[in-house]
């Protein structure tokens, strides 16, 4: 078992997802970011069922960077309510999952 993690989240526009995902990997708190297709979502909000565009992301990053990747979703999401949903990966290519750990890292400042 690893402590990489898969978090998933939806932004309104490829322009929120774009920016979002560039900070994230930015301030390392996110190796890889994945910005998928719009899709479409259907769900209820205020007792009303709403459908919208969403864009998908797939962010890798690993349990120690979670809290402050969370933060960070919540302060930049447009969203009142964002999607954070994180999956713990329980397998995975042994090199790869290296990777994650090794980005996720904080660079102590000079």
């Amino acid at each position: 078992m690893s402590d990489v993690l898969l978090v998933l989240t939806n932004l309104p526009d490829t322009e929120h997802a774009a920016k979002l995902a560039a900070s994230l990997v930015e301030e390392r708190l996110a190796a890889c970011v994945n910005i998928l297709a719009p899709c479409t979502s259907v769900y209820r909000w205020q007792e009303t069922i709403q459908t919208g565009s969403e864009v998908p992301l797939l962010i890798k990053t690993t349990v120690e960077r979670y809290p402050a990747l969370e933060t960070a979703i919540r302060a930049r999401h447009p969203y009142e309510l964002p999607e954070v949903i994180a999956v713990p990966v329980d397998h995975g290519l042994p090199e790869y999952l290296q990777w994650v750990g090794a980005e996720t890292t904080p660079v102590a400042p000079n």
